[in-house]
């Protein structure tokens, strides 16, 4: 088993250096974040990303497939409002509004976001005009104030207009399958939910499936079998050789309320970004996480394959004689209701820790974050290990194999990539 083990992490280790060195390539040219002016206050930019967590997560509850979608709306349109202002220095997402740099910014990003969260949560109008009113109201009035909220208006609408029909809450549901290797609903909820995730219309990159990969492994190949054994030992339920730390680092990647919001925040202000930079590097690292679980989803849509409590529970019928079936088997955390097909998780934390690695031009800043679920803060040295530990903790929770969890991170690592050289550059 210890044999095993090291070997899984040299080949861990080589797929996240080869995943760090693709994005490392498409960034070539990039100033360091560093570089620009640096603030020492809060800034209006963090101020609306936890007010957008209250209205996405603490009021509306969304899932993370749906919150990915919420989130790069907003922070699409406060980027475009506070790149305007400064000037257009970077290429806007959607539009550039006429400025003459003298607007308010806070009334701006107010703005921006108050009218796309209105958009979203109708339900949460009246909470959330009064806590917009109660942010204009401690800005000075003026002309300013207006021509910032008016820059708000505008950068709204327009990432609202561009969202319209984007194939959002569609009521499609994955196909149920029958045979050996096909997704069906698993236990304890037998839900099947989140379909229409794989063809919402992206925001960045040209198509959900142009990062298609080969599919998981053949049921009756070595490389299966592999999976499905490390799965099944380790990410069960009573597993006997999980320790406590994996345990907890499951159960805290797997939290709903994901800690990748409050690393988000933390890194601005622990690396004192300005307003611009804030809003640049919230919209760099959403929009991509958004695309990333799109084409995430729509991979799964193309494989359907199965969950591994279905493959372990009847691992009699795949053909392998390397797997043997336990029909009481269940794994530490509650399957998603989604195919196993890539890992949405690894997608999604990839293609976050690439861009937060490309913005910030290094690997190693420290950050951490605390989970209510596990009860238990985690802290990584780097963005490359945060992958790593995702990769892993998928698999230690029972939800993921191996191979879906690798090929998720090279399709965030792809999505980041394809953002970096194409999205949000600077214009001199």
């Amino acid at each position: 088993m210890t044999r095993l083990v090291r070997s899984r992490r040299t080949v861990l280790s080589a797929v996240v250096a080869g995943i760090l060195t693709a994005a490392a390539q498409a960034a070539v040219g990039a100033p360091p974040a560093q570089a620009a002016e640096a603030s020492t206050s809060e800034n209006a930019v963090i101020v609306w990303d936890r007010n957008a967590q209250s209205a996405i997560w603490d009021v509306a509850g969304q899932q993370p497939q749906v919150q990915a979608r919420s989130f790069a709306m907003v922070h699409g349109a406060i980027y475009d409002a506070v790149n305007a202002i400064a000037g257009t220095p970077y290429q806007p997402y959607l539009t550039a509004p006429t400025t003459n740099g003298r607007e308010s910014v806070n009334a701006a990003v107010g703005t921006a976001a108050f009218q796309v969260l209105s958009s979203l949560f109708p339900a949460q109008q009246a909470r959330l005009q009064t806590q917009y009113d109660q942010w204009l109201a401690a800005l000075p009035d003026g002309s300013a104030k207006r021509r910032g909220i008016s820059v708000g208006s505008r950068t709204a609408a327009a990432m609202i207009s561009a969202r319209q029909n984007d194939g959002a809450f569609g009521n499609a549901a994955w196909p149920v399958g029958t045979g050996p290797g096909q997704w069906r609903p698993t236990p304890p909820t037998n839900a099947n939910d989140g379909a229409w995730v794989a063809n919402l219309k992206p925001f960045l990159i040209p198509s959900a499936s142009m990062f298609r990969s080969s599919g998981p492994p053949a049921l009756t190949s070595e490389q299966y079998a592999r999976d499905f054994n490390e799965v099944k030992t380790i990410g069960a339920v009573n597993s006997s050789v999980r320790t406590a730390d994996q345990t907890q680092a499951a159960i805290w990647w797997h939290d709903r309320h994901l800690g990748e919001w409050e690393i988000k925040r933390q890194l601005a202000t622990t690396q004192r970004l300005n307003t611009l930079q804030t809003a640049r590097m919230l919209a760099m690292v959403d929009l991509a996480e958004a695309d990333a679980t799109t084409a995430c989803y729509n991979e799964k849509a193309a494989w359907m394959f199965w969950r591994p409590v279905t493959a372990v529970q009847l691992a009699d019928t795949d053909g392998n004689r390397a797997t043997e079936a336990d029909a009481d088997w269940m794994p530490l955390l509650v399957t998603p209701p989604h195919p196993d097909f890539a890992s949405g998780h690894a997608c999604f934390t990839a293609a976050s820790m690439l861009a937060l690695r490309y913005f910030y031009g290094r690997d190693d800043i420290p950050f951490s974050a605390y989970s209510e679920a596990s009860g238990t803060t985690r802290s990584f040295g780097s963005f490359s290990q945060a992958i790593a530990e995702v990769i892993e903790a998928r698999i230690w929770g029972g939800i993921h194999t191996r191979t879906a969890d690798v090929e998720g991170a090279k399709i965030g690592a792809k999505v980041t990539a394809y953002m970096i050289s194409n999205y949000f550059r600077p214009r001199r």
